[in-house]
């Protein structure tokens, strides 16, 4: 956990992102193990998606205070420029633009919790407001093994 204690933290304002991929929707105590497995067909997959942006970038999406069951899970997925074709086992997202505190960290997948925690707190320090109700995204630069994930998190702010 000391690497993370290091990193650095900043304010990100992003335009409207186009998500494809697979919804994953599991108990709280799944996701460690489903959303791997998620990952890895959508990268098997990742032929069957038209007008993707970057093939070697996956996304998480999620909303921490859903207040739906339409919003309930976790969003694997790819950014598209526009949406074509979509395989019918897959899903889309339109995230807009949105404010984000964000951090980005190396390690394992079960100390994101952790990462997170340091990330709400500097949230919290520094006067902004967690919007738990709107798109949270994670964006992976590395995904294959789950010991060592890349991964900048998006936590939606004002």
């Amino acid at each position: 956990m000391a690497e993370a204690t290091n990193m650095i933290k900043t304010i990100k304002q992003l335009e409207e992102i186009k998500l494809v991929g697979f919804r994953v929707l599991c108990s709280g105590d799944q996701y460690i193990t489903e959303i791997p497995k998620a990952s890895l067909s959508l990268s098997e997959r990742i032929n069957e998606i038209k007008q993707v942006v970057n093939p070697l970038l996956q996304y998480g999406a999620f909303v921490v205070d859903n207040q739906t069951t339409e919003d309930d899970g976790y969003w694997v997925c790819v950014e598209v420029k526009e949406y074509e074709d979509i395989p019918s086992d897959m899903v889309t997202i339109t995230v807009p633009p949105q404010r984000y505190a964000v951090s980005r960290h190396k390690g394992a997948n079960y100390q994101i919790v952790n990462w997170y925690e340091e990330l709400h707190n500097w949230i919290v320090a520094n006067n902004y407001s967690r919007l738990k109700e709107k798109w949270h995204l994670e964006k992976f630069y590395s995904w294959n093994d789950t010991e060592n994930l890349d991964v900048e998190l998006f936590d939606t702010i004002k």
